[in-house]
Formats: structure tokens, sequence, C-alpha cells
């Protein structure tokens, strides 16, 4: 299996695991009265899963996208245009008067 694509998936399981995690702790502290909500409700255990689907979806992207970024090679040094960039000293010139 390529390594983006392992990278990818345990990067998703990490994601879901912590909003697995986030729901468990919303629902436990019962964060808005949403654990009163939920177990009052026909629909409680759809509310619960849409929760940790739309939470994974959330924490599993920023999770990946930590994980590519900190794949990033550390060039110092190498500052891109501010190494081009030099000051240059420019005469000001008192205007004259007609």
């Amino acid at each position: 299996m390529p390594k983006l694509i392992r990278l990818y998936i345990t990067s998703c399981l990490i994601g879901f695991a912590l909003a697995g995690v986030f729901v468990a702790m919303l629902l436990w502290f019962d964060v808005a009265h949403l654990r009163g909500l939920v177990l009052g409700s026909d629909a409680g255990v759809l509310a619960v899963a849409m929760l940790v689907m739309m939470n994974g979806i959330v924490f599993a992207g920023v999770q990946f996208a930590i994980s590519v970024m900190s794949l990033a090679e550390d060039d110092a040094g190498s500052g891109g245009m501010r190494d081009a960039l030099q000051p240059i000293r420019v005469r000001a010139e008192k205007p004259r008067r007609r």
C-alpha cells in the first residue's frame, strides 16, 4: 500500500476516534442539554450517529492536513523572495518652485 494512502487511512481513523471522544464528552457533560434531547427523542441514535459522522469528517480532514503539512522539508535559509529583495537608497530632492 502506498505511504500516502496509509497516511490518509490512519489520519481518518484518528479523526473519527477523536470525533467519537468529542461527542461522548458532549453527551457526558450535557452541553446545551444535548443529552436530554438525545435520550428523550425517538431519533436520538440517529442524532448521535450524525454528530459522530459530521465531526469525524471535520476532525479527519484536520488530522490529515496536519499530517501532510508536517511532511514538508525544513529548508533553513531558504527565504524565497525575502532573499532577493534588497533595500536601495533613493535620493529625495527638494521640489523646485516656479
